[in-house]
């Protein structure tokens, strides 16, 4: 009896892990880009009140529950703010499953989605040429927490950053 139960649970749960990968397949995992992203009064948005986000600025907000979790250095640069933006555009680029929404001379978006289950990322970027430091945001859309891939993300772009 306890056979026929286990492999009815096997059957099931292999069922559920297919119905999972097909809806991420399809997108239906993918979430859609929360408002206030860009920047506001030389601020990214805060990182999120989950721990499911990293951030350059997460210092701003103090009280946020958050910002322990999601405090991460901003990427340092010295020279031209333009080549800057261009070689990070590049390094954005080079990233796997990441797209690129927007780009401006002070600013860049990009879009990063799962391999399988098609879950997608938000991650921002924004120069502030007097500081000679470029912030960043990297955030995601669903769910509570991201079993820190936001934040080995961000320490990639760091190093691969680094002189």
């Amino acid at each position: 009896m306890a056979g026929w139960f286990f492999k009815w649970f096997a059957f099931l749960a292999a069922l559920l892990a297919l119905a999972l990968l097909v809806a991420g397949q399809a997108g239906w995992l993918a979430g859609t880009a929360p408002n206030g992203l860009g920047v506001a009064n030389g601020r990214l948005a805060p990182p999120s009140s989950t721990p499911n986000s990293v951030s350059s600025q997460a210092g701003l907000y103090p009280d946020h529950p958050q910002r322990a979790y999601g405090a991460m250095e901003p990427l340092r640069f010295a020279g031209d703010p333009a080549r800057a933006m261009q070689r990070l555009g590049g390094l954005v680029r080079s990233l796997e499953r990441t797209r690129i929404v927007d780009q401006r001379t002070d600013y860049l978006r990009a879009e990063v989605t799962s391999r399988w289950l098609g879950f997608k990322d938000d991650v921002e970027f924004w120069l502030d040429p007097a500081a000679g430091v470029i912030h960043f945001r990297s955030a995601s859309r669903l769910g509570e927490g991201d079993l820190g891939v936001n934040r080995e993300r961000m320490e990639t772009i760091q190093a691969r950053w680094a002189p």
